[in-house]
């Protein structure tokens, strides 16, 4: 009797080890538990990633194999996810696909991702990532896209990436990335939108020279003549007495044309500093009059070095001579730090109907949404007369002016590929309140709603559009339609817009890794 009493205990406890085991969680699961911890999600979206789960294969934004439950994709853009990529990423080595764009994460890009060999998509755009591009990614050469863009990555490109032979997309522009773009023969394949926004980087493809390839040879050639003769056959003392007179008479002219250069910069100051003078008299007397109100200077991510006093009395400086647009919702502005870096400040009165409103969704969207079209928001200034925000300057120009202002030569940047890749009035070429419209007492939308009821597609589209084809402007239309719904309640959030209109822009993209098992 008591050795079948053993013999079940045994066989019990065999069992419940056994259960146990076969409950445990994979090691990618485990590994995703440590990505999680690293992460800041403050909108709960990880919440069926549960330590209790034999595998990951169910949690959100996890695709797995099915044979062996090892991960393969991990799909999380638009979450509002903050923190930074765990290092230990690296141990996913069946990883096939990384989406993390349009999130919140900083933090360098863990070299640690390069023993992800397997990789064919990397898509980190739109985050707040720092530090340099690690050279261990040149190993992954399995991967096919590659998009960096958005983040506040530096230093050079590894001459690493040109090992990435399968490589066919590539997108690394809007960082601060600088240096001569390694001359590999992979790298010359992509164009210049692969780049911009990087203001240090030089190469072919930025069509920017480096300073080595402006150099000048260090001496002068020698010709084939004898050691006591200079450029052909001339005496070398005779020709040291010319080019000694020369340099004379050179340094002579420079020294006087520095000279007179001096006392016009020397005039100018003293006339500029006149006038600042007076406008910090006049700034100073309406602080006296505002007293006992508050003057709040808010920025971003910390990335503008300068005191908030600095900031504060450049921004209170600003007049007409600064102006570089203005619209039904406020003027904008140029200013000018003393290290010579430019901004540009719009400018809300409070006298303008609706001015809060106005200012607190700016803020709202823009700091939501980061995206390469967007210019980026550094700040804002609430002063006693006014609410500012202060954005990068583009020196480029508006997509106003590039619409409806723009040159011959201009208008070529803005054909069909290339306006699909931006969005907003891009389809008919027309401004809101185009005279078309007011002559007929209709809007833009109205307009447009009257031409797809009669099913007249080509007359709304812009004349000077080249390359469009109906499939994609009827399903952009589509997109249009709805952001100009009657009732409010039925358009879509900004985020699910822009996922609309990436499924248009980039179809072959989506349907590839739809398609293709091997992505």
């Amino acid at each position: 009797m008591d050795l079948k009493l053993v013999w079940m205990l045994t066989w019990a406890t065999a069992i419940a080890l056994l259960t146990a085991s076969s409950l445990s969680l994979t090691q990618d699961g485990e590994t995703l538990l440590d990505m999680k911890e690293a992460f800041n999600d403050t909108r709960n979206v990880l919440r069926s990633w549960n330590g209790s789960d034999a595998t990951p294969c169910n949690w959100t934004g996890i695709s797995c194999y099915l044979h062996d439950h090892r991960v393969r994709s991990i799909d999380l853009p638009y979450m509002q996810l903050g923190g930074i990529i765990s290092p230990s990423i690296g141990r996913l080595t069946r990883l096939h696909r990384l989406a993390l764009h349009q999130n919140s994460l900083h933090g360098p890009v863990p070299a640690e991702i390069a023993n992800c060999t397997e990789l064919r998509a990397l898509y980190l755009r739109a985050n707040y990532l720092q530090g340099s591009l690690p050279t261990e990614i040149g190993n992954l050469t399995h991967l096919i896209v590659m998009d960096l863009s958005s983040n506040s990555l530096k230093g050079p490109i590894p001459s690493s990436f040109g090992h990435l032979v399968h490589l066919r997309f590539l997108n690394l522009s809007t960082n601060f990335l600088s240096g001569e773009i390694p001359n590999v023969p992979l790298l010359r394949t992509f164009r210049k939108e692969s780049f911009i926004g990087n203001l240090d980087l030089c190469g072919v493809q930025v069509q920017k020279l480096c300073g080595s390839s402006q150099g000048f040879p260090v001496v002068l050639p020698q010709s084939n003549t004898d050691a006591g003769t200079g450029v052909s056959g001339v005496p070398t003392k005779r020709l040291s007495r010319y080019l000694n007179g020369i340099l004379i008479g050179a340094m002579s002219t420079m020294g006087l044309a520095l000279l007179v250069l001096l006392s016009f910069l020397w005039i100018c100051l003293l006339s500029k500093k006149g006038k600042l003078s007076e406008k910090y008299t006049k700034v100073n007397k309406q602080l006296d009059r505002d007293k006992g109100t508050t003057t709040k200077l808010v920025t971003f991510h910390g990335d503008l070095p300068y005191t908030s006093h600095e900031i504060i009395r450049k921004l209170e400086l600003l007049d007409e001579e600064d102006v570089v647009g203005s619209g039904g919702f406020g003027t904008v502005y140029k200013m000018v730090m003393e290290d010579g870096s430019t901004f540009a400040v719009k400018r809300i009165d409070k006298s303008c109907e609706g001015s809060d409103q106005i200012f607190e969704s700016e803020l709202e969207i823009l700091g939501s949404i980061k995206h390469i079209n967007l210019v980026n928001l550094r700040g804002y200034c609430r002063l006693p007369s006014c609410k500012l925000l202060i954005y990068d300057y583009l020196a480029f120009g508006s997509l106003d002016h590039f619409l409806h202002e723009s040159s011959r030569q201009e208008e070529r940047c803005l054909n069909w590929n290339g306006r699909l890749r931006i969005a907003l009035e891009l389809i008919t070429g027309k401004r809101p309140t185009d005279p078309i419209f007011v002559r007929r007492g209709l809007n833009v939308v109205g307009w447009m709603n009257t031409l797809v009821g009669e099913n007249r597609l080509q007359e709304m589209v812009d004349n000077k559009c080249d390359g469009m084809d109906v499939e994609t402007v009827e399903a952009v239309l589509d997109i249009a339609a709805r952001c100009t719904d009657a009732n409010p309640d039925n358009r879509p959030s900004m985020n699910k817009i822009m996922q609309m209109l990436e499924e248009v822009t980039s179809p072959c993209l989506s349907e590839f890794y739809e398609s293709h098992s091997d992505c």
